[in-house]
């Protein structure tokens, strides 16, 4: 049997994430830890669906992120790192074309991602150590990126909102 990103996104009950894709959280810590004057679960974790025809949009996160490839296609997971220095790294299991089954995405780095292959998806696993909260969640526009990073427009406009939304 050929897996489909709907049969993912049926099995799994994904629903639409405003970044972009598709998810569900698959665990939460029972234990939370203070952070930032607030408590957290030490770590969640969720599945995450991209298809080729969706752009996980830049945004940015207060804790680091780790990314582990499941199914489908390679995930290309772009990064703007706080010192403004940019990286691609494609999250796969083909290791001799520099793919890697793990990447982890450093707290207050902006970053999003795109499948690169057309007609398919990815399916991945993401987990958030502290726990994610929607209160640490920044997602970007185009002009508020170019203003701060206009050496990495490219991928700026491929992967940040419209500046009118």
């Amino acid at each position: 049997m050929k897996y489909s990103a709907q049969y993912f996104i049926e099995k799994l009950n994904l629903a639409e994430h405003p970044e972009g894709g598709f998810y569900i959280s698959s665990f939460r810590a029972s234990e939370d830890i203070a952070v930032r004057d607030v408590q957290r679960p030490i770590y969640t974790s969720i599945y995450f669906l991209l298809r080729s025809q969706d752009i996980s949009h830049l945004h940015r996160l207060k804790s680091d992120e780790l990314w582990y490839y499941h199914a489908g296609s390679p995930l290309t997971v772009h990064m703007i790192f706080p010192d403004g220095t940019y990286e691609a790294r494609k999250l796969g299991l083909d290791v001799e074309t520099g793919e890697v089954p793990q990447i982890v995405v450093p707290k207050n780095t902006i970053f999003g991602s795109s499948v690169e292959e057309p007609d398919t998806f990815s399916l991945v696993g993401c987990m958030v150590a502290p726990g994610f909260d929607f209160e640490d969640f920044e997602l970007f526009t185009q002009d508020e990126l170019l203003a701060d990073y206009p050496q990495h427009e490219g991928v700026i406009r491929k992967m940040a909102y419209p500046s009118i939304r």
